[in-house]
C-alpha cells in the first residue's frame, strides 16, 4: 500500500462523509473548516490526487460562509454544499436552521431549498436549514436532514431534526414577505414524521438523522417488487424504561416525480404549528429493535450497490463498536467484523459492494463483507486518522482520508493493495 499526502498548507481540509470524489477519480473535493466544528469556510475548493494542484469552486461572497460539500456521481460535474446567509446579523446567522443547499456548477452557484417563513407557507419549500446534501447514484434527487426555523421560534420541543428530499420536479418561487426568504431550484419535503414526546415501547421517533439512499436503483422488497428509490435513517424511539434507544428506519419514495407534490394526511408546506409532513404515500418503516445504533462515531448509514444491506455500527456483547449489516426488508442484524478494537469513523462501501473501508486501531482498515477479514490499510499511528471521512474512490482503486500534521488537518489518499487478506482479526 502507498499513502500519499495532497494537502500541506496551514489551513484545515475538511472532507465530507461520502461522495467527495469527482467521478473520474481524480480530484477530493474539501473545505475549510476547523475541527472544532465552526462554520468558517469561505471557500469550497478541491485537489487533484496525482498533481497536488487545488483550485477554488466556489467563493462565498457577503460574509457568508459555505463547506460539506459533496460531487454528483455523474456528469456533468455539479457540486452541492451548505451554505450561510449572507449579511449575517445577531438574529439571522450560521445555525441549523439558518442555512440552506447551493449546487454549484461551472462556478455559478444557484440555491437548492426555497424557504418560506410567513404563513401561508409555500409548498415545496422549506422553513428552515438544510444539512449534509446527498446525490442519489443518477445524480438526479438530493437528501438532506434539516432543522425548522418555524418550529425553533414556536417552542424549542418542537424543533425536531427531520430528513428530506430535494426533487428535480420544479424550481420553487416564494412571495418573499420576509427579507430571509429566497427561491430554489428543486421541490422539497420531508419523508420523515417525528414527535416531541414519543410513545414508550412505539415506533415513534423524536429525531430522524443520518440517512442514506438505498442501493444505486433501490432494493428489492419482500414481495419480489422492485423499490426504485428509498432511504433508511436512524430514528430516536423511546423505551418503556424512558431510554433513548436509536434504531434504524426505512422509507420508500414515489418513483414519478410529480407524486412528491401530493400532500398526504398533512400539509407538505406544514402549518404554523406543525412540522412540514410527507407526501401522500410514504410511511417510515422501523428494521430493528435492538440495544441502540451507535452514536459515536457519529456515522451515516450507507448501503451496499445492490441495496441488499445497509451498513451501520453498534457495540457487541463487550461494548466495542463493530461493523454490522441489516436487509431493507428487516430481520435480525448480522454481526460482520470482530475486532479487538472499536470501529471510530464513519463506514463506506466499496463500487464492487464487496467490501467497505473504516478506521480502526489508529489505521485504515478495510473489511470484507462475507467474511469478516480485515485487512490493515495504512500503518498504525501514534494519532489516529480522522474519522469524519474514509471513502473509496470511485474506480475502486484509492481510499480518501484526513490526518492532523503538525496542528493542521490535511487530506491523504491510500492505493494499492487494499482488498483484505485473511486472516486479520484485528
Amino acid at each position: 500500500m502507498q499513502e500519499k499526502q495532497l494537502t500541506f498548507d496551514n489551513r484545515h481540509h475538511q472532507l465530507t462523509n461520502d461522495q467527495v470524489w469527482t467521478p473520474d477519480s481524480q480530484w477530493l473535493v474539501f473545505d475549510l473548516r476547523p475541527p472544532e466544528a465552526s462554520f468558517t469556510s469561505q471557500t469550497v475548493e478541491r485537489v487533484n490526487v496525482h498533481s497536488g494542484v487545488t483550485e477554488i469552486i466556489y467563493r462565498a461572497t457577503e460574509g457568508a460562509c459555505v463547506g460539506v460539500i459533496t460531487c454528483s456521481p455523474q456528469y456533468p460535474e455539479r457540486y452541492v454544499c451548505i451554505h450561510g446567509p449572507e449579511n449575517p446579523d445577531e438574529a439571522w446567522h450560521y445555525d441549523l436552521h439558518h442555512r440552506r443547499g447551493v449546487i454549484i456548477q461551472q462556478g455559478l452557484a444557484v440555491t437548492l431549498d426555497a424557504c418560506d417563513i410567513t404563513p401561508p407557507f409555500t409548498p415545496g419549500a422549506l422553513r428552515g436549514g438544510s444539512h449534509v446534501h446527498m446525490y442519489d447514484a443518477d445524480g438526479d434527487y438530493l437528501s438532506f436532514t434539516y432543522n425548522d426555523h418555524v418550529m425553533h421560534e414556536r417552542s424549542l420541543a418542537e424543533d425536531l431534526r427531520n430528513v428530506g428530499v430535494a426533487v428535480p420536479l420544479r424550481s420553487v418561487s416564494v412571495p418573499q414577505r420576509h427579507p430571509r426568504e429566497y427561491n430554489g431550484s428543486h421541490f422539497c419535503v420531508l419523508i420523515s414524521t417525528t414527535t416531541p414526546a414519543p410513545v414508550p415501547g412505539s415506533d415513534e421517533i423524536s429525531r430522524a438523522y443520518e440517512e442514506g439512499w438505498v442501493g444505486h436503483r433501490g432494493y428489492r422488497k419482500k414481495n419480489g417488487e422492485w423499490q426504485r428509490r428509498a432511504l433508511v435513517f436512524i430514528g430516536d424511539t423511546l423505551a418503556a424504561d424512558g431510554k433513548k434507544i436509536p434504531e434504524i428506519f426505512i422509507a420508500d419514495l414515489p418513483e414519478a416525480a410529480a407524486d412528491y407534490a401530493l400532500p398526504g394526511a398533512y400539509p407538505l408546506q406544514g402549518t404554523h404549528d406543525r412540522m412540514p409532513s410527507p407526501p401522500a404515500g410514504i410511511v417510515q418503516r422501523r428494521l430493528t429493535f435492538s440495544r441502540g445504533v451507535a452514536l459515536q462515531p457519529r456515522h451515516w448509514l450507507r448501503t451496499s450497490p445492490d441495496g441488499s444491506r445497509i451498513s451501520f455500527l453498534m457495540a457487541d456483547d463487550e461494548g466495542i463498536i463493530q461493523l454490522w449489516t441489516l436487509s431493507p426488508q428487516g430481520g435480525e442484524p448480522v454481526q460482520i467484523t470482530s475486532l479487538k478494537h472499536s470501529i471510530t469513523s464513519v463506514v463506506n462501501w466499496h463500487p464492487s459492494g464487496d467490501y467497505l473501508a473504516f478506521i480502526s486501531d489508529n489505521s485504515v482498515m478495510t473489511c470484507e463483507v462475507v467474511t469478516g477479514h480485515c485487512r490493515r490499510v495504512t500503518a498504525r499511528s501514534a494519532r489516529s486518522p480522522d474519522g469524519e471521512a474514509v471513502v473509496w474512490s470511485p474506480d475502486g482503486l484509492s481510499i480518501a482520508f484526513s490526518r492532523i500534521i503538525d496542528g493542521w488537518r490535511q487530506l491523504f489518499i491510500v492505493t494499492g493493495e487494499l482488498l483484505p487478506e485473511p486472516p486479520f482479526a484485528g
